[in-house]
């Protein structure tokens, strides 16, 4: 079976363990340049006005973003016993992840939304649509309580 393995920042532990039994799994991180593109537009347009001498913070939140993701790959390939691949996409999360998961057997997604609210409140939007247009089967977990560790 073909996996692919959704990671967040908080939730990918949970994630890699649930993936586990499988024997091909792809571990994809998606970074949102939203952020990014908010404070570029913001330099660009009002903060930038008069000087440039700073630095584009625009570009420095690009890259603190694609570093994060980079650390969230890693740890999960050193968590994992197995052989995997990672995928690192851009762009909205739902989008990316149901247009990557288009040759896969199953999704594995963790909950991020209030886990003490069960049912459609435990997912976030971008999960929630993700789950409601996966192209393949969704195998949804519960991440693990990180405040109990």
């Amino acid at each position: 079976m073909n996996v692919l393995a959704w990671l967040m920042e908080g939730t990918w532990p949970a994630v890699v363990d649930a993936a586990a039994p499988y024997d091909d799994v792809t571990f994809l991180h998606v970074i949102d340049p939203g952020p990014a593109g908010s404070a570029h537009g913001a330099y660009a347009g009002l903060l930038g006005r008069g000087t440039r001498r700073q630095a584009d913070p625009g570009a420095e939140i690009d890259a603190a973003l694609t570093a994060a993701s980079s650390r969230v790959l890693a740890a999960a390939a050193s968590r994992r016993a197995g052989p995997s691949r990672n995928i690192t996409r851009r762009g909205r999360l739902e989008r990316e992840v149901v247009t990557a998961c288009q040759d896969y057997d199953l999704l594995v997604v963790a909950r991020d939304g209030d886990l003490h609210r069960p049912g459609p409140h435990s997912l976030a939007p971008p999960t929630r649509f993700v789950v409601d247009h996966a192209p393949c089967g969704v195998l949804l977990v519960w991440p693990y309580d990180t405040a109990a560790r």
